[in-house]
């Protein structure tokens, strides 16, 4: 089975961003997954946070699978929403009438329920944090990319 990388909101942003200091890498990684046949994915919820400041025609979605919320990542995401607001010591009160699920939940469900997805490509330092304290409480199968770090340094590839 093909594996395939979810990209998140900060990716975006550097990839389409030529006068950020993060351009080069995330565009080396942009290259390097459609070379080495790599699928790509996008969430919706990445999309409405790109849409924020950004317009959908800018996306380079020709190249990428959407993939929705569903049913299952839905509930995975509550599950990573409980031991985030745990963590973060978020009363139980303030989640009554409705809890706000953090974005990060939702993608991070994604990426663990998608069958194919292994990695979680990003700049956020955040996700690094979040992701080490939902393997405290669950196990998600997948790891994150950090995009400050070249992607020649990440898979060991000699820059020749």
């Amino acid at each position: 089975m093909k594996h395939s990388v979810l990209l998140d909101t900060s990716f975006f942003i550097r990839l389409l961003n030529d006068e950020d200091k993060l351009h080069q890498n995330a565009l080396g990684y942009y290259k390097y997954f459609l070379e080495e046949e790599i699928t790509l994915k996008v969430s919706t919820v990445t999309i409405a946070e790109y849409c924020v400041l950004g317009k959908l025609d800018d996306l380079p979605l020709v190249n990428i699978q959407i993939l929705p919320l569903n049913l299952a990542e839905a509930q995975r995401a509550g599950e990573f929403a409980k031991i985030i607001f745990a963590e973060n010591k978020v009363s139980l009160s303030s989640l009554h009438p409705r809890a706000i699920i953090p974005n990060d939940a939702k993608l991070f469900a994604q990426a663990d329920v998608d069958k194919t997805t292994t990695h979680f490509v990003t700049s956020d330092v955040r996700s690094k944090g979040t992701l080490e304290l939902l393997k405290k409480g669950l196990n998600p199968k997948f790891d994150i990319i950090s995009i400050d770090i070249p992607y020649t340094e990440t898979f060991g590839i000699l820059d020749l």
